[in-house]
């Protein structure tokens, strides 16, 4: 077991924020239930605590935790790509402007420039097939101590992004959460760097963390691969748990460089549960959105849902983000 430095509480609440930074999915919160806030509202109450945004050129690091589909890689390299490329309207870079609205208390905005520079293959499950949340950081620790083919620690520009395999079970995932963000703690890594972790989905909970392109299993609709048919929306690239992915490394990305050490943009006065930009908007990917409906999306020829255009003619679906200039979620593929 590590052993941690720091004072007990300041270790306690360090864990309850960890706790809180997800992209959470309980049975009594999924869509139909879920709170968001497509139109305009003066209630909510989004506020700045002082601390950093990600402002400086992001570095990203991808960690493949486990044995991975090469396709299902290409689809979320292809993503990281169009953060900060040229696409056709509306674009995933055209989507990262919202968040780029976010600013620091210099008046300096959230970076545009996100270069995947760096990918590491933990195939070998070096920290088995259950993840704790605080495990993720050993899994970062190890891909930054590897030799000769190790990740960089990267203190100043580095964001590590951990993605687990369709057989790593990790805490909480698939019961509370999907993905979820946080910072390093030195004593493990060396360094504090933000960090998220996201899961595929696609065998172990779609209906949960590929919504929309699953059913929950609460809802009493057939899953996509059984007889009779259903009007589930297609994945537009051809697998609801790596286009589930999308969505969420989107959303926790967003988070992450608005809020990276939990003292910046979120709601409420308590950093331990705090409610980030992209929480606001949970299921909302187009205008009207909200109580179970996506909103007003795109259809490709084969009737698969997407909401903007990537790199390599790649088409995604991926959920809003608070716009704090309009003061509603927003996304480019708004109607109005």
């Amino acid at each position: 077991m590590q052993k941690l430095h720091f004072h007990f509480h300041f270790l306690l609440l360090s864990l309850c924020c960890c706790y809180v930074l997800a992209l959470s999915w309980s049975q009594s919160q999924q869509f139909g239930n879920a709170k968001n806030y497509e139109g305009s509202s003066d209630l909510v109450d989004l506020d700045y605590h002082m601390g950093p945004v990600l402002a400086s050129p992001i570095n990203l690091y991808i960690i493949w935790y486990g044995r991975w589909n090469w396709k299902h890689q290409a689809t979320i390299r292809d993503f990281t790509y169009s953060l900060s490329s040229s696409s056709s309207f509306p674009s995933v870079a055209d989507w990262w402007r919202t968040v780029r609205l976010y600013t620091d208390q210099t008046g300096s905005n959230i970076t545009g420039s996100i270069v995947l520079s760096g990918e590491f293959y933990d195939s070998r499950y070096s920290h088995g097939r259950y993840l704790s949340r605080l495990g993720i950081q050993s899994v970062i620790k190890n891909a930054v101590t590897s030799h000769p083919r190790g990740l960089p620690l990267d203190p100043h520009n580095g964001v590590y992004l951990v993605l687990s395999s369709n057989d790593v079970q990790v805490q909480d995932f698939c019961r509370a959460v999907c993905g979820f963000h946080y910072f390093t703690f030195p004593t493990i890594v060396g360094v504090t760097v933000p960090y998220a972790w996201v899961g595929y989905s696609g065998t172990q909970c779609p209906g949960m963390c590929a919504y929309p392109f699953a059913w929950s299993k609460y809802s009493g609709k057939p899953p996509p691969s059984t007889n009779g048919g259903n009007n589930i929306m297609g994945a537009p690239n051809g697998d609801a748990g790596v286009d589930g992915m999308i969505s969420v490394i989107a959303h926790e990305l967003a988070e992450m460089s608005s809020n990276p050490l939990v003292n910046a943009w979120y709601a409420g006065d308590d950093p331990t549960a705090p409610t980030e930009i992209a929480d606001l908007c949970m299921g909302v990917y187009g205008s009207g959105g909200g109580g179970g409906y996506v909103g007003n999306v795109y259809k490709d020829s084969w009737g698969n849902g997407y909401n903007v255009n990537g790199v390599e003619g790649r088409r995604f679906l991926v959920q809003w983000v608070w716009n704090p200039v309009k003061r509603r979620c927003f996304g480019p593929n708004a109607i109005d």
